[in-house]
């Protein structure tokens, strides 16, 4: 819960958690680990801010035996990582007490609680109707939290109790409804790797790898394929890896097996390509048996010679024409239609209609007449008819046409993962050291086979592997793939570095601190996967249309069949309407195929998801991580934005700037009380306190004081005993409840910082005003450009802070905002922006800190600037990744293109059909003579999707407003 503060984060910044779940995932009292590691979650009261969360966190890692101590300010828990050996429970709970909280722990909590993510890969699904019947199926699951399945990125995503409900059993229920599961993953902080090993002889020898593997603490779960020598692995990153896989393995059985990383299958993109092949292959089948029965019936018996011989007659009225064609397409039919036909009758049988059934409905009418043609052809020898074998035909093959394209587009609508995802690069180099930290050897690794805590070695020029910190060296990385910085930034001893960022010169030693799913590139990626998962309020039309449009387009389709041939029947048009090739009911059939084929809701589906899909990424590109369709929507509506100032108007790095003494004592005295009693807060004026104090004693390293007794009142001060006085930093609120008179001379200097847009800070030593500090965090370069530009699009700016009002009444004049709550609670902040909603806005609050976490929920759009807390980065919708206000602007303006593009997918998709459905039933025939055929119809069908993607892979070519391009941010121009 520590607050990163300004520009120094972003060396930080995307090493937090992104993901918008939960910091750490609900657990039960005590969850055995492993025999060394236990999980305890206790009940913290008392906390108010990041000081106290701090204080908690420090006083639980002194403890010996102490893995991990993760405090969550905003829920009152603390959960501790423990070796049980060394530590137990009550003292865990009773450090917390010493530290001047109530603690204890949970004994029990909701079994509802304990949540775990399992991502399914779902192949087969056709249209809206397919996605939404799985959701509501899985939602229907007891156990089951919340089910999530998306028609254009073809994964399900489920939030589930494990006590109840095993992966597994999710898998097992898709695969009852009709369609192809494939896991993808368990867990959000699990990872999964695949070793190919070496010398096998049976089956005995892999289960000896097995129990040596399964006794490694970590490791989740193991496969093994033994038609391939494979085993693939689920572990958790944090305590083993695939070295020591490789290691165990390689140990096992006297060195006779040996074992490396299983060539990377790319994952989704290879089952992407998988799919763009298998409609590929379908497509070149198709055609070349739909070719032979096109020719036949429309080209071929147009040559005077060619024509005599396919009119030979085999068995009566029966010739080699019709009967090349019913060889022809039966394969088409039956063979390379039979996904449509397995398609169809797996929805039948849960009891909805898809697209599959309309195109087997389609294909079988024209397929099954022109059998009865044939028959009747056979067995008489005066009949004469004509057959529809190309219409079934050509159908399919252009069905599989739009198919194969639409996979082919809508794996471009996700290329921004794709990109992000191939920032990390293939190989590291590793170095072994000794106890000294002297570099005794190093080897180039997998980057795969990164292990926490190792040493890697980093060269000019070269990518990051893993994120981690600078042990040796100096450089400059460029951080912009992942961040959006402009510029590289400086790295030394200390500083974090984030994996997929280019070295730019010198080489850099880095201990890895996070890698697989941890790492800022994985969270980001799992950020922008979720954003796509993510289902836009607007979706819902599509979903309630999708319900009843395929049973409606059968409805229409046999009314539409039965029109025809009723007036066909009872002359009620002229029989020169009827072309010369087929009679009254034959025509019937082709209008009531065409509007069959012709209504698509594959168009209507598509409309919201690959727009979300690309707005998302693009997005992501920008340095503006946006999660999901409701954050864009929102987005695109916002009125009003309500700032927080520390951090986020301002730099976020206060600096001492006066210092006013009204007691007898040295700078130096005076500071060393200030420092001993604020070193424990976590706030930004806190640490420039400490900061300027270091340097009026010249010390780095100074040891202060023992503070006794440390309170954070927030957004107030602190109060501590240091050398038994009684020491309060805060402001004129803080004294005044403790009544301690503020001089005339504290009065006026006080009210000369606020003038300047300075903060002053109140120092008292027992019960007396001993000085006044003045901290100043300057205005961001560019605020006032971007709040003139945000008034220039009719949205109102209003700027809360808990600071003082003659403070922020400076800053937000000097910004050119003219409404301002100062000396504002977190929960006042909350209730201003409900107060707002209530009289009509659309509200988007920006902070970046844990006590704007409430605001940011309770706004219609939460904005949290990238160099916030990980609370504030959880609570919100959109994140600003580099820091800088002009992404507000830039992210506003692509949620209102995104939404722009959305509305005008829906008006294609919906007027196609509005148009389309009539013409094919033949509207205007009766004037025109104009009619689609079914394979025309088919044709015009699968161009509809392919178009609803194409529009929405215009978004690609996004570029920010370019009033933007004039802002001068930190001083480089941005163009």
């Amino acid at each position: 819960m520590v607050k990163f503060e300004g520009w120094e984060w972003m060396q930080m910044q995307c090493c937090g958690n992104l993901s918008p779940q939960a910091h750490y995932p609900p657990a039960r009292r005590a969850v055995e680990l492993e025999s060394s590691e236990t999980k305890v979650v206790l009940s913290v009261l008392g906390m108010t801010c990041a000081a106290c969360a701090g204080s908690v966190e420090k006083a639980v890692k002194r403890l010996p035996g102490i893995q991990q101590a993760v405090v969550d300010v905003l829920n009152n828990k603390a959960q501790v990582l423990y070796s049980p050996q060394t530590v137990n429970e009550e003292r865990i709970r009773e450090a917390i007490e010493d530290a001047g909280f109530e603690a204890k722990v949970i004994e029990e909590e909701s079994h509802d609680m304990s949540t775990q993510l399992c991502r399914i890969h779902v192949r087969g699904m056709t249209c809206t109707s397919c996605s939404s019947t799985i959701e509501s199926v899985l939602q229907s699951l007891r156990g089951v939290h919340e089910a999530r399945v998306a028609l254009a990125t073809e994964e399900a995503q489920v939030r589930y109790d494990p006590n109840i409900l095993t992966h597994n059993h999710l898998i097992s229920v898709i695969e009852e409804t009709g369609f192809e599961p494939v896991l993808i993953s368990t867990g959000e902080h699990i990872t999964n790797i695949q070793l190919k090993i070496d010398g096998i002889k049976n089956e005995q020898c892999l289960n000896v790898i097995e129990r040596s593997l399964h006794a490694l603490p970590g490791v989740e779960s193991i496969d093994i394929y033994p038609d391939t020598d494979k085993i693939s692995i689920t572990y958790k990153p944090y305590m083993t890896g695939p070295r020591t896989f490789i290691e165990v393995i390689e140990s096992t059985g006297s060195g006779c097996f040996k074992a490396t990383i299983f060539p990377n299958d790319g994952g989704r993109e290879a089952q992407r390509q998988d799919e763009i092949n298998r409609y590929s292959k379908l497509f070149i089948w198709s055609l070349a048996f739909t070719i032979p029965v096109f020719m036949t019936s429309m080209v071929l018996m147009y040559i005077p010679g060619v024509k005599h011989v396919l009119e030979i007659k085999v068995v009566n009225m029966l010739d080699i024409g019709l009967l090349l064609r019913c060889e022809f397409a039966t394969p088409v039919q039956f063979v390379i239609g039979r996904r449509f036909y397995v398609g169809a009758y797996r929805a039948l049988r849960k009891g909805f209609a898809n697209m599959d059934v309309l195109i087997a409905l389609g294909t079988n009418a024209a397929y099954f007449y022109s059998l009865y043609v044939v028959e009747r052809a056979a067995f008489s020898r005066h009949f004469k008819g004509n057959d529809f074998f190309e219409t079934s035909s050509m159908l399919i093959s252009f069905i599989l046409l739009g198919k194969y394209l639409e996979v082919l587009a809508k794996g471009k609508t996700s290329q921004a993962i794709a990109k992000l995802m191939d920032l990390t690069p293939d190989t590291a180099t590793l170095l072994t050291q000794d106890d000294e930290g002297n570099v005794v050897s190093e080897r180039q690794i997998d980057s795969r086979l990164i292990q926490k805590d190792d040493v890697i070695k980093v060269l000019p020029g070269a990518k990051v592997a893993s994120d981690g910190f600078v042990i040796w060296g100096q450089s400059h990385v460029n951080e912009s793939m992942i961040t959006g910085e402009a510029r590289p930034v400086a790295k030394r001893k200390g500083d974090m570095v984030i994996g997929g960022t280019v070295n730019e010169n010198g080489v850099l030693h880095v201990k890895v601190t996070r890698v697989g799913s941890e790492t800022a590139l994985s969270q980001i990626v799992r950020l922008v996967e979720s954003a796509q998962m993510a289902k836009a309020p607007v979706q819902k039309l599509a979903d309630h249309i999708s319900k009843y449009f395929v049973p409606l387009v059968i409805v229409l389709s046999l009314s539409t069949w039965l029109s025809w041939f009723l007036a066909g029947k009872f002359h009620a048009y002229p029989k020169s309407w009827i072309p010369s090739s087929m009679n009254s009911f034959e025509l019937a059939l082709q209008f009531g195929i065409s509007v069959m084929v012709i209504a698509c809701p594959c168009a209507l589906g598509l409309a919201t998801p690959t727009a979300v899909m690309v707005g998302t990424g693009v997005g992501a590109t920008q340095g503006v991580l946006i999660k999901g369709g409701q954050a864009l929507e929102s987005a695109h509506k916002v009125n009003c934005i309500v700032f927080d100032k520390t951090g986020t108007l301002t730099v976020g790095k206060p600096v001492v700037v006066t210092t006013n003494l009204f007691k007898k004592m040295s700078l130096k005295d005076f500071y060393e009380f200030a420092a001993a009693a604020e070193v424990n807060s976590e706030h930004p004026i806190a640490k420039a306190i400490v900061e300027h104090a270091k340097k009026i004693i010249e010390e780095e390293n100074h040891p202060w004081p023992e503070a006794r007794d440390f309170v954070s009142v927030s957004g107030h001060g602190v109060k501590a005993i240091v050398l038994n006085k009684e020491i309060m930093v805060g402001n004129k609120k803080m004294m005044s409840d403790h009544n301690i008179a503020i001089s005339v001379d504290a009065e006026e200097t006080l009210a000369e910082a606020e003038s300047l847009a300075q903060t002053g800070i109140l120092v008292s030593l027992d019960g007396e005003i001993a000085g006044v500090l003045a901290v100043s965090d300057p205005l961001k370069p560019g605020a006032e450009e971007v709040i003139s530009i945000l008034n220039s699009m009719k949205i109102k700016s209003i700027m809360v802070t808990g600071d003082n009002w003659g403070t922020a009444k400076s800053i937000a004049r000097q910004a050119g905002i003219e409404t301002v709550m100062a000396e504002s609670q977190p929960e006042t902040k909350a209730t201003k922006i409900k107060e707002l909603q209530n009289s009509g806005y659309t509200v988007a609050m920006v902070g970046d800190g844990i006590n704007d976490s409430p605001a940011l929920v309770a706004a219609d759009v939460g904005m949290a600037i990238g160099a916030g807390t990980d609370i504030a980065i959880e609570a919100a919708d959109i994140v600003l990744m580099k820091s800088n206000l002009e992404d507000i602007i830039t992210a506003i303006d692509l949620a209102k293109r995104t939404f722009t593009r959305i509305r005008l997918n829906y008006i294609w998709a919906l007027g196609y059909n509005l148009l389309a459905i009539p013409i094919a039933a033949g509207v205007l025939y009766s004037s025109t003579r104009f009619r689609l055929p079914p394979w025309i119809a088919g044709a015009a069908m699968a161009a509809s999707s392919l178009s609803v993607v194409c529009s929405s892979l215009l978004l690609k070519n996004y570029k920010r407003p370019r009033k933007l391009n004039k802002l001068e941010i930190n001083g480089i121009k941005i163009e």
